[in-house]
């Protein structure tokens, strides 16, 4: 039996049967969405109410829009490190990486061109590479290692005199696998072709100093670093070309057209300025916590292994792959139990289709349909992380119990 009472902070707990006491709510998906912090809606909260104009507007409330836009656009190019004219605000990070590779690959080519990425990109990648595969572009997808890691020497294998951009991710979102950026950055340096790095996971939990490892393009996402939902950016080096996406006003340097989304850019700006003060201390907060529950869930429930690499991983990610029990089903009991956790990456998941991450690590199919992704927060505590130990392996023996017979062998 259950019971819920208050602790001396404050926070509602239960006990289960060993007397444990548990957070009656856990969440572990930040990786799909992050709470936006207070102090960002705090600031965003005039800009929200009124009394604030157009940035393309003369009259003064317009001036003061446009001083709030450019002050947001400094915090955010402070967060990697760049020039501040090189930010171009979107509405989230997908659509800052389908501007980064269309962009650039249709600037520099109309048709013919090549582009370099790897097989395990978030679909925000991927599905703007096979568009200009349609229209004549060639792409070559890199594999990767057990971990989830390019080669470097495979990028150098795979550019040609016709490459026009590569684009690798920072961090896999999936598996938490952090790609050797800077070793990445030198071969395409040495080939004088553009680098875009899709940030999300990474910025503000990882150092992504641009101009130190020579990235040209970065794609980032307001909510992922505890800002509003509905805005991103991509950081762009002077001197790399883009071809427009979206058509209008001119907005953004004429990169991308559309009155400004001022309250969620604004909220952008303090959560990227907090993430460059606060993310060193929080990373290695949340790399402990990390730690716990990669050491606790294996030794807890067999036939449990971690994805992705152990050491070279996002501080806050945790993903796994069971066998004898699904995914859907795990998840579900979780979430009955207070937990909530995810499966793969929230912006595949109503493709049903076996995860292409998964499948390019070499999982085979029973894995990858007890694929699992913890992802903590700034709200993560340890009592989360005990929870989630105390209550994950009943969860998975009961699901087992009731899953037909495996075939031998």
């Amino acid at each position: 039996m259950a019971r819920s009472t208050a602790s001396s902070s404050g926070r509602l707990t239960r006990t289960i049967g060993d007397e444990r006491a548990l957070p009656t709510r856990v969440y572990l998906d930040y990786g799909g969405f992050a709470l936006v912090d207070p102090r960002v809606l705090a600031v965003m909260q005039p800009f929200l109410e009124g009394g604030v104009g157009n940035p393309s507007a003369l009259h003064s409330l317009g001036s003061e829009a446009r001083q709030s836009l450019e002050a947001a656009r400094v915090k955010v190019a402070r967060l990697l490190g760049g020039s501040a004219g090189g930010i171009i605000f979107t509405s989230g990070a997908t659509e800052a990486s389908n501007l980064a590779v269309k962009g650039v690959a249709l600037r520099a080519a109309k048709a013919g061109g090549h582009v370099v990425t790897a097989s395990v990109e978030h679909i925000s990648v991927l599905n703007p590479c096979r568009d200009l595969e349609k229209a004549g572009f060639a792409v070559t997808y890199l594999p990767v290692d057990g971990e989830g890691r390019v080669d470097p020497d495979a990028l150098a294998r795979a550019i040609r005199p016709e490459t026009v951009l590569v684009s690798i991710q920072a961090a896999n979102p999936e598996i938490g696998t952090l790609q050797p950026v800077a070793a990445l950055a030198r071969v395409t340096r040495q080939h004088n072709v553009p680098f875009h790095v899709d940030a999300v996971g990474a910025a503000g939990r990882i150092p992504l100093p641009v101009d130190e490892l020579g990235i040209d393009l970065v794609s980032l996402s307001a909510n992922d670093l505890y800002g509003p939902p509905g805005a991103g950016a991509l950081w762009v080096r002077p001197g790399v070309k883009l071809l427009p996406q979206i058509l209008g006003g001119g907005q953004e340097g004429g990169y991308r057209s559309g009155t400004e989304n001022l309250p969620a850019i604004v909220g952008m700006g303090v959560a990227a300025e907090l993430a460059r003060v606060e993310g060193p201390a929080e990373a290695r907060r949340l790399t402990g916590l990390r730690d716990r529950l990669i050491a606790g869930l294996p030794a807890e429930v067999p036939e449990c292994r971690l994805t992705g690499s152990r050491t070279e991983r996002l501080p806050h990610h945790v993903s796994i792959c069971l066998r004898g029990a699904k995914a859907d089903g795990v998840l579900m009991d979780l979430d009955l139990a207070g937990v909530a956790a995810a499966s793969g990456s929230a912006c595949a998941s109503k493709t049903l289709e076996p995860s292409h991450v998964l499948r390019a690590i070499g999982c085979d199919p029973e894995e990858a349909e007890g694929s699992l992704c913890f992802t903590l927060g700034r709200w993560t505590g340890a009592p989360e992380i005990e929870a989630v130990l105390a209550l994950f392996p009943p969860i998975v023996r009961r699901l087992r119990a009731l899953a037909p017979p495996r075939p031998a062998g």
